[in-house]
């Protein structure tokens, strides 16, 4: 039998209906990924590239039986199946779709990283995943997701909307 594993998955959107493109992310997923508590959804300032709009984001607790890189790969065919195309590094997007954490795996591959890089930095990923797992120990940091929280400033995280898993 394959193992289940869980993992916790960063969605943002800031293109067209916002709103929608998180919704039909999650409702893409299974069979492969089954979604298991939705945080809120937290309208948020640009990062990095600042000449956008907002984004919504909205983290997920799931289940899979997928590998990490085949998980990865699902992920951005999630994504590709929803209209995303390339842009610029940090610039607008239809749907993002981030690994966090795979369970306590670490990974760390030129296509990889598990947990998911500088995200102790970034607030609109933080808000949202102490919602769901705040004493979720960081693998590497070996800090806990409230604690990583603390430490940003959260200023630019608006509160949206209640998430849904459908």
């Amino acid at each position: 039998m394959d193992r289940r594993t869980t993992i916790f998955i960063a969605l943002g959107s800031n293109l067209q209906d916002r709103r929608q493109n998180l919704d039909n992310a999650i409702s893409e997923m299974p069979p492969k990924i089954i979604p298991e508590a939705c945080s809120p959804i937290y309208e948020t300032d640009p990062w990095g590239y600042l000449d956008q709009p907002p984004f919504l984001n909205q983290v997920i607790q799931a289940i899979t039986v997928l590998s990490p890189e085949d998980l990865l790969d699902y992920l951005k065919d999630i994504e590709a199946r929803l209209g995303r195309k390339p842009t610029i590094e940090y610039g607008p997007r239809l749907i993002d779709l981030d690994i966090l954490f795979y369970d306590d795996l670490v990974i760390n591959k030129p296509v990889l990283t598990i947990p998911h890089p500088h995200m102790d930095e970034r607030p609109f990923v933080l808000v949202p995943l102490a919602d769901l797992a705040p004493e979720k120990v960081h693998p590497e940091l070996n800090i806990t997701v409230k604690e990583m929280l603390a430490r940003v400033n959260k200023e630019g995280v608006r509160r949206f909307a209640d998430g849904d898993c459908r």
